[in-house]
């Protein structure tokens, strides 16, 4: 088969008119952006239903990230997809202490996940936070224990771990809370994701 030889821009192209093809209706203006970049980073449709929006997380996400906040992960692998170039530009950085020495030797105290204890880390920062959380149903779970007892106000929690043990159980937490959320209902999720609705935001911030 000889298969012309594309460039990466033209391969992003071709594969998002691909995907508003088989879209095959209309997405709402403000989440379509959101839930494009998640099909093509996953080839997997199933997002146009479960990928969950609070009311105008998108808009209050993309101007938390134009005042300078930063990014928490709970994998190296979602920081070192999400473009620190283009949040450097706004102000912001992006961290994940989940590889940290104090974060480990208290996880191995406590008996508990060093994703728990990186949220509690996370959370004596002294700046505004955007939570994107791709692999650990336990930093949801802290997230949500810290929000009850206000140690913690997130600018948005990005909430898309994948697997089968809490995993849904810890997303629905999210949805209970009045912080904005962008939740990947179900199952399905990873770091993958996590990194790409972080880009799509920052995708949809011109430069001034």
């Amino acid at each position: 088969m000889n298969m012309k030889q594309l460039s990466p821009q033209e391969i992003e192209l071709l594969s998002f008119e691909i995907i508003e093809r088989e879209l095959g209706h209309e997405l709402d203006p403000v989440l379509k952006p959101i839930i494009k970049r998640v099909i093509h980073t996953t080839a997997d449709f199933s997002y146009v239903d479960t990928l969950t929006f609070s009311e105008h997380a998108v808009e209050k996400a993309i101007e938390a990230l134009k005042n300078g906040a930063s990014i928490v992960t709970d994998t190296n692998m979602a920081k070192a997809g999400i473009n620190k170039n283009k949040l450097s530009e706004l102000g912001g950085q992006v961290y994940c202490f989940m590889a940290d020495e104090d974060v480990a030797l208290e996880a191995k105290r406590r008996g508990i996940t060093r994703a728990a204890v990186s949220m509690e880390k996370a959370a004596k920062m002294d700046q505004n936070v955007i939570f994107a959380i791709g692999n650990a149903p336990t930093a949801l779970m802290r997230l949500y224990e810290l929000i009850q007892e206000e140690k913690i106000k997130p600018e948005l929690i990005i909430g898309v771990p994948v697997g089968f043990v809490h995993v849904v159980e810890a997303k629905e937490l999210i949805l209970k809370t009045e912080v904005p959320f962008i939740v990947a209902r179900g199952r399905k999720g990873g770091s993958n994701v996590a990194a790409a609705i972080c880009n799509a935001l920052l995708y949809q911030i011109k430069k001034t």
